[in-house]
């Protein structure tokens, strides 16, 4: 039987006791660990990898816990990982200012073992509840994301983001998504129960964004809907009589993407990807990514 992959813990501490210490208890416990001593480190790690789960140093020089997790917690792609503050700050101010700035939970230091794997435990627990679900919409064809009050992103489903993406053919186009619901957060009344508005882009409206009510005590959901226009992987997916992947595969072609790069926007494996492609070129008729690409751009530029 094959062993179950372990849960990857990123580990940010600027103490090199501290890292070996839980280092090691993690490990032990049964935790695969990644180890940052900065922040910016911390940064640069879940742009490559994404962690299950973070343990983070609240006081560190430069840029500190509190600051990382906020920048963490901007990115909608690493948003829900769970972060625990480890602080030796036990002052209610501090413990408040980690928990606004996304954080789950904090330890105090000397930090107990045992403690520490079972707030771990609870907190990969919800995490992934939480994932499940929105593996669900997304399955589902759901085009979803939440804000907070204040207009920033909460999460957002992958075919969300990549409805966004296609609509203004751009990668990061779900930050003007959330620029213009902060704006409509800003102006709506405190009564409104629903609302719709558009996002134009190229002076076209792209995109309709419907407000779908509050489902949290500071979380409300929205609907993505493309304005008078199938989205592109759509449109190829029928043209070509491609499945859902494979049409989202070819897609990323068009656009010039290398494998690696599909893979990790589309979560597959780069072997996976190139299993979709040798049925691209099978259904295209076509013997490499070039022509893919050509024959896919025509028919998105004719639509």
């Amino acid at each position: 039987m094959a062993e179950l992959p372990r849960d990857i813990v990123l580990l940010v501490d600027d103490s090199p006791e501290a890292l070996g210490f839980l280092t090691d208890a993690l490990e032990q416990s049964g935790f695969s660990v990644l180890i940052a001593t900065s922040g910016s480190a911390a940064l640069n790690i879940v742009e490559r990898i994404t962690p299950d789960l973070i343990l983070l140093d609240a006081v560190m020089p430069s840029m500190d816990g509190f600051e990382t997790c906020i920048k963490l917690k901007s990115n909608p792609a690493i948003s829900q990982i769970p972060v625990i503050f480890m602080t030796g700050l036990t002052e209610t101010e501090h413990v408040v200012r980690a928990l606004d700035a996304g954080g789950v939970d904090y330890l105090t230091k000397p930090i107990n073992i045992d403690e520490l794997r079972a707030r771990i435990g609870v907190h990969l627990r919800n995490a992934r509840s939480t994932q499940s679900a929105r593996v669900a919409l997304d399955a589902a064809g759901r085009h979803l994301l939440a804000v907070k009050g204040d207009g920033d992103i909460h999460w957002s489903t992958p075919q969300a983001t990549r409805l966004a993406n296609a609509a203004m053919d751009r990668d990061d186009a779900m930050d003007t998504v959330v620029s213009k619901i902060s704006e409509w957060m800003k102006t709506r009344p405190a009564s409104a129960r629903d609302g719709a508005f558009s996002l134009s882009h190229g002076g076209k409206d792209v995109l309709q964004l419907a407000f779908l009510g509050a489902i949290g005590a500071d979380e409300y959901l929205f609907r993505l809907t493309a304005n008078n226009k199938r989205a592109p992987d759509e449109v190829l997916r029928r043209h070509f009589s491609l499945t859902q992947r494979e049409s989202e595969v070819l897609l990323w072609i068009a656009k010039g993407k290398p494998n690696r790069d599909i893979g990790e926007i589309l979560g597959l494996s780069a072997r996976t990807v190139n299993k979709h492609l040798e049925q691209i070129y099978v259904k295209l008729g076509v013997e490499n990514r070039a022509s893919a690409a050509v024959k896919a751009a025509h028919v998105l530029h004719e639509t």
